[in-house]
């Protein structure tokens, strides 16, 4: 049995679906924050444990062979929103998982780390960045992460075979819909208005990745002889872009479904910033993602012309609005006590 962490969230619910695919038997750990309703496809085919991942029971480990940890804070946002919740998320309770696993023998361990932990700015040099690069994340988010590896490869031995795949910026249609990330934001902007806006001149890199292939991702390293994959670090990405390049695509992809412009604006927001190398996986793993943006954009759009997560002012599709909508409400619980 497989065990994913945060497997209701929005590649978790991919992943979940990709392993069932391939007639896997899934547990899910979950607090489901965003509810449970991108599993509702899957019936009584998934083990659903609903518990925190900073404080969960180790019996969730029980009959387990191998972990895809995605629970956490996943963006820039949540992490600033309350940065101590974040280091103790995404990085406290993954060190404790991983040494979790270890005791109980599991070996096989994937973490979902991020390519945001290469960020060097847009004014700074621009080079491509593989897995031996030295990098200094500076950020909350990537910070966490970046901790969050050194704390499982430390544990690693050959009893213990964590992989860290560290993501590009995903993209994708998932039953976990988020319209926060630049491309699902892009094919949202075209719907509500017409315009997709880019800002500083569009001339940021970003590293980008379907949801769908990181999820066949996690499956190739489940699979893949641990003299190959234990202990190492992943780059994991379909291609660079720059963004006004990437929505130049999006426009391409939901032509004919509905019509965007493109506006460029030149301000000086801070941006991130950066290009990887993907070599290591292709040539280790033989794995290559294969969904476009384009195809993915085209995807996306026709799904919501249906009608199907059209609904754009709901909080739950954008991480950030929503955990400051529970975090209100939890306030006003604290203070008015019971609501009847």
């Amino acid at each position: 049995m497989i065990l994913v962490t945060g497997g209701a969230g929005y590649i978790g619910a991919v992943t979940v679906r990709e392993l069932l695919d391939k007639g896997l038997a899934v547990r899910v750990l979950d607090k489901f924050l965003y509810g449970q309703s991108s599993l509702e496809a899957f019936g009584n085919k998934v083990e659903i444990v609903e518990a925190d991942i900073c404080t969960f029971d180790d019996e969730v480990l029980d009959d387990i062979r191998g972990v895809i940890h995605l629970a956490g804070l996943s963006n820039d946002p949540t992490a600033e929103f309350n940065p101590e919740a974040n280091r103790k998320v995404n990085t406290e309770a993954t060190a404790r998982l991983a040494e979790a696993c270890k005791d109980r023998g599991i070996r096989r361990f994937i973490l979902a780390s991020s390519c945001s932990i290469y960020d060097r700015g847009l004014m700074a040099e621009d080079v491509i960045q593989d897995e031996t690069a030295d990098v200094e994340p500076h950020a909350a988010y990537a910070t966490s992460k970046f901790e969050a590896e050194k704390a499982v490869l430390a544990l690693a031995d050959d009893t213990f075979q964590p992989v860290i795949l560290r993501q590009g910026t995903v993209y994708g249609w998932s039953p976990r819909m988020r319209y926060d990330l630049v491309v699902n934001t892009f094919v949202k902007c075209a719907f509500e208005s017409g315009r997709l806006a880019v800002h500083c001149g569009g001339e940021m890199w970003r590293p980008l990745v379907d949801v769908t292939d990181v999820a066949r991702c996690y499956l190739a390293c489940l699979a893949a002889d641990p003299k190959d994959v234990a202990g190492q670090i992943f780059n994991l990405s379909y291609k660079n872009f720059r963004i006004l390049e990437l929505a130049h695509w999006v426009k391409k992809a939901v032509q004919g479904i509905v019509d965007a412009d493109i506006e460029v604006e030149y301000d000086s927001k801070v941006a991130r910033s950066y290009r990887i190398s993907t070599r290591k996986i292709e040539k280790v793993l033989g794995f290559r993602p294969s969904v476009s943006v384009e195809d993915s954009a085209r995807d996306m759009a026709q799904r919501i012309r249906e009608g199907i997560a059209a609904d754009f002012h709901n909080p739950k599709y954008y991480n950030i609005r929503w955990l400051e909508l529970l975090v209100e409400a939890q306030n006003y619980l604290e203070r008015m006590g019971s609501i009847f």
